[in-house]
């Protein structure tokens, strides 16, 4: 379990990361989510790695939850990531209930680069921003010679260098939570009186 913790503290030290230069480049480029969106978190085909929900599993295990969240992914019968809150019939409005906790993915989504078969750097945006700002979209895909966006693929490959047992593999969002939490449970089982609980901030 504590070098679980370990593990933990360094996804959180990298979501740091993530958040802010991913984020920053969507703030400069206008390209930012919309408040009150949660398109993207209703959409099944989100995955993640185990290692992504590593620290949000271990906070349900120190807050004694882990269990029932388990046994809640074991009778889900959506494909949508359970974590969302929906404030609309169609889910396209909502929010993150655990928004500190949010995985890697998630910090990276919206306005982000990725690589064409031919090896050039595009630029991947969600749909509804750039419907939302469509002369902000162009303007930053004009300018990508000059301003480059971070890459989702680099963002994925930092955090799957911290353990590539738990970080290479993609997986559906709730079905990587359920691999995350059953694996602390297993390792709590074998170390009772051996795990102390650091502390870890969310951002």
């Amino acid at each position: 379990m504590l070098r679980l913790r370990e593990l933990s503290g360094q996804v959180m030290a990298v979501y740091d990361e993530l958040s802010e230069q991913f984020g920053s480049y969507q703030r400069e480029q206008g390209l930012s989510c919309i408040q009150g969106c949660g398109a993207c978190c209703n959409n099944p085909d989100i995955e993640v790695s185990v290692l992504e929900m590593l620290p949000y599993a271990l906070h349900l295990f120190d807050i004694g939850q882990a269990e029932t969240v388990l046994d809640t992914l074991d009778v889900a019968t959506g494909f949508s990531c359970i974590m969302y809150q929906r404030a609309s019939l169609d889910g396209k409005q909502g929010q993150c209930s655990v928004y500190q906790w949010r995985p890697g993915i998630c910090r990276m989504f919206g306005a982000a680069g990725y690589k064409t078969k031919t090896g050039t750097a595009t630029l991947s945006v969600c749909g509804v921003i750039k419907a939302q700002v469509p002369a902000k979209y162009a303007n930053a895909l004009i300018a990508i010679g000059s301003t480059k966006p971070p890459m989702l693929a680099d963002g994925r490959s930092r955090l799957a260098q911290l353990d590539y047992l738990l970080g290479e593999k993609l997986l559906p969002i709730n079905e990587a939570l359920a691999a995350a939490l059953g694996r602390v449970l297993t390792l709590a089982a074998y170390s009772v009186g051996d795990d102390t609980p650091t502390p870890v901030v969310a951002a």
